[in-house]
């Protein structure tokens, strides 16, 4: 016999497939504050179920599994929570590669692939020695920037530094995963202090700390309940991490070298003028992200600075 058409309709209305999933989802995170409410609940959907988020969408009317549902469940209590997707599914994308990340490391931002940007225009014209371009990565994390220009810059050489054993292991992981482990090094140091003496580098790339003390306070909980203080903080001025690092670029950065720092458009100001403070560079320029605010600073190094 057939089924009543109004309990089959009533039954379909009740049915849990992917798009009613995500669109419930959705509206949840948008409740809970999140910037990418519908991005998020993809994410963690297409991580429960195994799939890319594009196989979610030939795929709207299928309904999950009991183990899906209850593992997409987790997953949405935890972001309900706080806790920032990257962490909860273990990756994050950064210039179209995936990276490990963890409560040990910062979360790759969009914002900091305009430093992969500046650093690959850089060395197309930077000096090689012997054919070979040395690069630092100061306050690697994850190994986002260091990864990311050893797999596109071919002769490059990466030195990699953290003061986080912990975020190091993850950046070793990931430079494996990318097969570019036989071309990064990986330390723990407080900025190149443990970098072996006389080491020079053609280019120099951070995303320090840069975050006032006031300023973490003011910083949303995904951000600061869930990612390191050390890799946000700089201390009262957040520019104390920055002024260290230029000083050492005294002895590491070679003559006519680049050194590309991304950093809060509010200190913007404050740190090209440490800049010129020191003497070392004849070229410095701000660069803007796509909201317009000045978020990179990027400097040459005179052929003749003291």
């Amino acid at each position: 016999m057939n089924q009543d058409p109004d309990k089959q309709a009533k039954d379909r209305s009740q049915t849990w497939t992917i798009l009613r999933l995500l669109e419930w989802t959705t509206d949840f995170f948008r409740s809970r504050g999140s910037e990418s409410p519908r991005l998020d609940a993809e994410i963690l959907l297409a991580h429960a179920r195994s799939c890319s988020r594009v196989e979610l969408y030939t795929a709207f009317a299928s309904e999950p599994s009991e183990e899906e549902r209850v593992a997409f469940r987790e997953m949405v209590r935890r972001r309900g929570d706080g806790m920032p997707v990257a962490q909860i599914v273990g990756y994050r994308e950064f210039y179209s590669l995936s990276f490990r990340v963890n409560e040990a490391t910062l979360i790759p931002r969009p914002e900091t692939e305009h430093l992969v940007i500046e650093a690959l225009d850089c060395a197309a014209r930077l000096n090689r020695q012997q054919n070979v371009l040395h690069v630092a990565d100061v306050g690697t994390g994850s190994g986002a920037i260091a990864v990311t220009l050893a797999k596109h810059i071919p002769d490059a050489q990466v030195v990699a530094v953290d003061i986080s054993q912990k975020a190091i292991e993850i950046a070793q992981w990931n430079a494996k995963q990318h097969e570019v482990d036989g071309r990064v090094q990986f330390l723990e140091s407080d900025l190149l202090s443990e970098v072996e003496e006389p080491t020079q580098f053609a280019m120099i790339c951070s995303n320090p700390p840069y975050v006032t003390e006031a300023e973490y306070d003011e910083l949303a909980p995904s951000v600061r309940d869930f990612e390191p203080r050390s890799a946000l903080v700089s201390g009262p001025c957040g520019t104390e991490v920055i002024e260290r690092l230029f000083e050492q670029c005294r002895e590491r950065l070679c003559s006519g070298g680049q050194l590309i720092i991304e950093l809060s458009p509010m200190i913007s100001q404050a740190c090209m003028d440490l800049g010129k403070e020191t003497g070392l560079f004849d070229e410095m320029r701000s660069i803007k992200d796509l909201s317009g605010h000045r978020r990179l600073l990027s400097m040459r190094r005179e052929s003749d600075a003291p």
